[in-house]
């Protein structure tokens, strides 16, 4: 048996709004959406990533995530500079002392996204 792929699934009561914030802010592609479903599909490059309003039989006051969507690239700056302006940050872009350098920013909806480049 072998995984291979990881591809989170976000709800948000918002999904035209989260559609936008990943397209225009973060230059993901949506490459599938189903308005029945209130589902779309996200990517850009290897990382993928789903949206969806949340099922009718589950609770949902709010986004919630204990965590955060950490993705690796090989160039950070240049991805800080995009949504520096136009979104809420966590931490600017800074060197850290495990060889990575990274930044992290809240979504739409209150997930925290890092990004992260191996300075090793």
């Amino acid at each position: 048996m072998k995984f291979t792929a990881l591809r989170p699934m976000l709800w948000s009561d918002k999904l035209p709004e989260t559609i936008e914030f990943y397209t225009k802010i973060l230059g993901f592609s949506c490459s599938e959406k189903n308005e029945d479903w209130g589902w779309a599909s996200l990517h850009k490059d290897n990382v993928e990533i789903m949206v969806a309003k949340p099922n009718e039989h589950i609770p949902f006051d709010k986004p919630a995530f204990t965590g955060s969507f950490y993705i690796n690239t090989n160039n950070v700056d240049e991805i800080w500079e995009t949504p520096k302006e136009k979104v809420k940050i966590v931490y600017e872009i800074e060197n850290f002392e495990w060889q990575m350098r990274e930044f992290a920013i809240y979504d739409n909806n209150g997930y925290i996204i890092q990004f992260g480049q191996d300075l090793s």
